[in-house]
C-alpha cells in the first residue's frame, strides 16, 4: 500500500492503493509509519498514487470496528499524523485529486499542503455519522481557524483548490507540486528544523523570544565553523 523513493535530499513516500482511492487500512498505516520512522532525508513528500490523493480510513475496516478496535485504529491514524507533524524535516503533502477525512488529516499534518488545480478537499464523515479523529479536529481549526473549520466539518462539502487555497488549507497551487518539495531540499536542513521548531513554539512570549535567540545563536555558530 505504501511505496518509497529517494532522490537526492528528498524521500517521497506514495500512498499506492489507487484502485481504492488510496484510502488506508489497519495495515497501510503501520506500513505509512514504517515509511515514515525510515526516512531520514530533510525533506519529506507525500502523495498518492493514481487519481487521489487519499480517500481517508478504508470504509470496509470502518465498517469492522467494534468500540474497541475503533478507539485502535483513531489512535493509529494519530499516531502517524504525529509522526508527520514531528519528523525532523521538512514534509510536504503534494496533493492531487480528492483528498477525504483521513487524507486531509494527513495533509494537515504536513508542514506544506501543496495542491494541484484538481485537488479537492472534504471532511465528509458527517455524512456518515463520523467525523476525523486522526487529529484533525485539532490542526484544522489552527490552519483555518475556528469558524471555517466548522464550516467544512458540519457541512461535508467539497473544497476545490482555490478556496482552499483562499482558506489556508493549501499553501500553494500548482501543477507540479513535487517541485515545491525539491526547492525545499535546496535549503539548509537544520535551519529549516529550527524554523519549524520555532514557528510552532506555544510558549509565553518571552520563552519562545529566548529560544528564539538560542536557536539563532546555535546557526551563527554553525556558520563560522563552517568558514
Amino acid at each position: 500500500m505504501i511505496t518509497t523513493d529517494v532522490r537526492g535530499a528528498v524521500r517521497t513516500v506514495t500512498l499506492d492503493r489507487p484502485d481504492r482511492r488510496n484510502a488506508l487500512t489497519s495495515e497501510g498505516l503501520d506500513e505509512l509509519q514504517a515509511a515514515i520512522d525510515d526516512a531520514t532525508e530533510p525533506v519529506l513528500y507525500l502523495c498518492g498514487e493514481g487519481e487521489a490523493f487519499c480517500a481517508g480510513a478504508d470504509l470496509d475496516t470502518v465498517r469492522s470496528l467494534d468500540e474497541e478496535s475503533a478507539a485502535a485504529f483513531a489512535e493509529r491514524g494519530q499516531t502517524v499524523a504525529h509522526a508527520l507533524a514531528n519528523y525532523d524535516g521538512a514534509v510536504v503533502a503534494g496533493v492531487d485529486g480528492p483528498a477525504r477525512g483521513g487524507g486531509v488529516e494527513l495533509a494537515l499534518a504536513c508542514d506544506l499542503r501543496v495542491a494541484t488545480p484538481a485537488a479537492t478537499f472534504a471532511e465528509n464523515g458527517v455524512s456518515l455519522g463520523l467525523f476525523g479523529a486522526w487529529g484533525g479536529t485539532a490542526r484544522l481549526p489552527r490552519v483555518v481557524g475556528e469558524g471555517v473549520a466548522l464550516d467544512i466539518a458540519l457541512s461535508g462539502r467539497v473544497l476545490d483548490a482555490e478556496e482552499a487555497y483562499d482558506h489556508g488549507l493549501c499553501s500553494r497551487v500548482t501543477e507540479r507540486p513535487r517541485r515545491v518539495a525539491d526547492s525545499l531540499a535546496e535549503n539548509d536542513p537544520t535551519a529549516m528544523r529550527r524554523i519549524k521548531e520555532r514557528i510552532r513554539d506555544t510558549g509565553a512570549v518571552e520563552d519562545q523570544q529566548r529560544r528564539e535567540r538560542a536557536a539563532f545563536t546555535e546557526l551563527i555558530g554553525a556558520l563560522d565553523d563552517g568558514s
